[in-house]
């Protein structure tokens, strides 16, 4: 299991480039959720690989998912933190994290 410290300085910005993939939400527990699923289940990926001009040829390695991925998010001072742990590669959570959040995101650390 690795554990990624992200952060989002801005929620206001944390969208996605579709809307319909994006995050909602206001909030870094609710982010932390919506990460946390994104991880757990394909439903994000089915939802993006729907859209893609040729589903079929869409690797599958890239909707792997993680059921024991957990998240927690905190406010502190001028960013939002989310602390995700999860088997999932780099890979696979920058994919998600940039279908829910775009570029809005930073890696701090990781352990």
């Amino acid at each position: 299991m690795t554990t990624y410290f992200l952060s989002v300085k801005d929620m206001a910005k944390a969208k996605g480039p579709d809307p319909d993939l994006s995050f909602e939400g206001i909030g870094p527990e609710k982010l932390a959720s919506d990460i946390a699923e994104a991880m757990r289940s394909d439903g994000l990926f089915q939802r993006w690989r729907a859209k893609q001009p040729d589903p079929d040829e869409v690797d599958p390695s890239l909707g792997v998912t993680d059921p024991g991925a957990a998240a927690k998010g905190e406010l502190s001072n001028d960013r939002n933190d989310v602390q995700l742990t999860t088997s999932l590669p780099m890979r696979i959570v920058k994919h998600r994290l940039n279908l829910l959040i775009g570029s809005s995101w930073e890696l701090r650390d990781t352990k």
